[in-house]
């Protein structure tokens, strides 16, 4: 009996070698266990991360205040008690104005991973990203000169500057903004998923491991691979037309290629698609392998998806809401306009 017991043993961890080799050969890669290993990826030499520049850069996140009316913080669209979005079909912004395009707004959970950010790529990494929305009038439709005044009125804002970055830092809308992306470049989420990469066996259920397995052979990977599981660019309605492609205007980039959205925390961020039509997660994958693969995936293939997906459900960091400087005489007042 205990010959038998070992070879079953043995098999069962062969097994599992096997799809971890498999995983990783189709290009799957886990959010390193290791801090030092991971700040290698996530830091950026150009402004090093920093607990002084992250507590000030999780303030500004919060702060509504750099909108033009004040009631929109970079919260409001990527709520981080949630799955780091807003969980509607289109983006809200400013005067209750829909996102034109009818664009749906991704997580910036673990968007440290991307090779380029915006769903056409057009931002090459957070901190620029992060120009985007406060200056987009659909969004928080405000100018560089509002934000510059609004955090330099706050002298408790000002010092936080000086002490994350030196007494003689100007305090302009790009190092306010540089300051959003450090702190959204640390928020990353690891899984189960990881640590089952990493070499613990247990850390996913029997069904999830049969999920990947579906996944891997599915093809879903030739697309969702690297860390985010959706890295970069690539082309879309490649066998078919996606069924809700004539909501909003959106045609990807220059040359087609769309963003590939990650997998990470996939549970907790529909609606699905750029333009948020698909609410089930179930219709995605199967409309996934249709529009994308040429191929029908079955209900019990996309169940078992599904359930590999649950593995994705990341540990989110931890902190509390930051309590924000008090607005003085000379801080821009709320514009509506």
């Amino acid at each position: 009996m205990k010959i038998i017991a070992s070879l079953t043993l043995a098999t069962v961890s062969i097994m599992a070698a096997n799809l971890i080799n498999t995983a990783k050969e189709v290009g799957l890669e886990p959010i390193p266990s290791s801090k030092i290993e991971l700040y290698k990826i996530i830091d950026d030499s150009r402004n090093p991360i920093t607990s002084k520049k992250i507590e000030l850069g999780k303030k500004l996140y919060f702060d509504p205040r750099l909108s033009k009316s004040g009631i929109i913080s970079c919260n409001t669209c990527h709520n981080l008690g949630e799955g780091g979005d807003d969980g509607i079909p289109a983006a809200i912004g400013h005067k209750w104005t829909a996102n034109p395009h009818h664009l749906n707004s991704p997580t910036v959970y673990n968007a440290v991973f991307f090779e380029a950010q915006f769903w056409d790529g057009r931002a090459k990494d957070l901190e620029e990203q992060a120009q985007g929305p406060i200056q987009a009038h659909p969004e928080m439709a405000a100018t560089k000169g509002h934000v510059e005044k609004t955090v330099n009125s706050m002298p408790t804002y000002v010092d936080a500057f000086k002490d994350a970055y030196g007494k003689d830092v100007k305090v302009t809308f790009e190092k306010i903004t540089d300051t959003i992306g450090l702190f959204e470049r640390t928020l990353v989420t690891p899984a189960p998923y990881d640590d089952y990469l990493n070499g613990d066996d247990n850390a996913m259920t029997t069904a999830q491991k049969d999920g990947l397995k579906t996944f891997i052979d599915k093809g879903c990977a030739s697309c969702h691979n690297g860390i985010s599981l959706g890295k970069g660019m690539n082309a879309f309605n490649v066998a078919a037309v996606y069924k809700y492609q004539n909501v909003g205007d959106f045609k990807g980039d220059i040359n087609a290629m769309v963003k590939v959205p990650t997998l990470r925390n996939i549970t907790q961020t529909a609606p699905y698609f750029h333009n948020g039509k698909i609410w089930s997660l179930k219709e995605t994958i199967v409309e996934m392998g249709r529009v994308q693969l040429g191929t029908k995936i079955s209900d019990a293939e996309a169940a078992s998806i599904e359930e590999f997906f649950k593995a994705l459900e990341g540990r989110k960091p931890v902190f509390s809401i930051p309590m924000l400087p008090a607005s003085t005489a000379s801080t821009p007042r709320p514009d509506m306009n």
